[in-house]
């Protein structure tokens, strides 16, 4: 199962900028819409993770444990 994440993106006369709705906090701007894109990818990618470290730390205070879904 692959997730699908959609972002906002607008544009003025010096810059790009979007974030992604579905997960606050991820959010860019630059130069390019490209450079956009692969920027929203990297900072997304970057908060997953995070949220999946937090999500672990927090199992593992709790006594619970990690289990690999799919």
């Amino acid at each position: 199962m692959n997730a699908t994440y959609t972002a906002t993106i607008s544009h003025t006369p010096e810059w790009w900028i979007g974030w992604v709705n579905e997960v606050p906090g991820v959010n860019a701007q630059a130069h390019t819409r490209e450079e956009l894109i692969d920027n929203l990818r990297e900072c997304l990618a970057e908060m997953l993770e995070i949220y999946r470290q937090d999500a672990i730390q927090a199992a593992a205070e709790c006594g619970n444990a990690e289990e690999v879904l799919l």
